[in-house]
């Protein structure tokens, strides 16, 4: 298989032609130095991987030949990451590794503590889409845009569980044996963490379940990377599942 990768949001079919904008084709042609005939390995998030040959590249755009596909599509299990967005460079970590250890869909909260009270939704997408692109990934997950938490909560769907990591329950990490599979989300919070009144909520909410992460209260994105690594390794797919 090609070692560039490239997402294309274009249908994935043998013998078709896809198009490159005008960044993808600067990308191939004038930073990997490719040369029209060279092949790479593209996947749109639907069709699984193909190989694909450069046909064209300019400053406006290109164009590839869809050769044959080389892997199937491989969706993550159904597993939302919510967070709280914190400062430029964590955050933009916080989404890259989520896309990279499977996250199916990513959801910025403004919570009572949160720093940032707007975000780059499509800044953030774009790294979603980098990080499959490296991870070998067939599958980039949405970044929504950033909503408050109690209006999140309000139209939750009760049958997709809420993984709460709890800062204040610091202690022995605990295990998720026991706990069902099927939809859930992880929600990790701000630097600050939650205030009382979402505490409060949060503790009286039936769907949320709260969980130690550990005897060390970890940063924001420290925590996500944990927590993620937690419901993989006991419900998700990192054992087959």
């Amino acid at each position: 298989m090609a070692k560039i990768r490239l997402f294309i949001d274009h249908p994935l079919a043998e013998g078709q032609a896809a198009p490159l904008d005008g960044a993808q084709a600067h990308y191939l042609s004038g930073v990997m130095r490719l040369k029209p005939g060279d092949e790479i390995t593209v996947f749109n998030g639907r069709d699984g991987a193909w190989s694909a040959r450069l046909l064209d590249a300019g400053k406006r755009g290109g164009s590839l030949e869809l050769l044959a596909q080389v892997a199937p599509q491989r969706d993550p299990p159904d597993l939302w990451l919510i967070f709280a967005p914190i400062k430029k460079a964590r955050t933009d970590f916080i989404v890259e590794k989520a896309a990279e250890m499977g996250s199916a869909r990513i959801l910025p909260v403004q919570t009572d503590f949160t720093n940032s009270e707007r975000i780059r939704q499509d800044r953030l997408q774009a790294h979603a889409v980098e990080a499959a692109e490296q991870c070998g990934g067939t599958f980039v997950p949405e970044v929504a845009d950033l909503v408050p938490l109690a209006r999140l909560l309000d139209g939750w769907d009760a049958g997709r569980r809420i993984l709460w990591a709890d800062e204040a329950r610091a202690g022995p990490a605990e295990t998720l044996a026991g706990l069902p599979r099927g939809p859930w989300a992880i929600l990790i919070g701000p630097e600050g963490g939650f205030s009382e009144a979402e505490r409060q909520r949060l503790g009286r909410t039936p769907f949320v379940t709260p969980v130690s992460l550990g005897p060390r209260i970890l940063r924001a994105d420290t925590a996500a990377v944990a927590a993620l690594a937690l419901w993989q390794a006991q419900l998700g797919d990192w054992q087959g599942g």
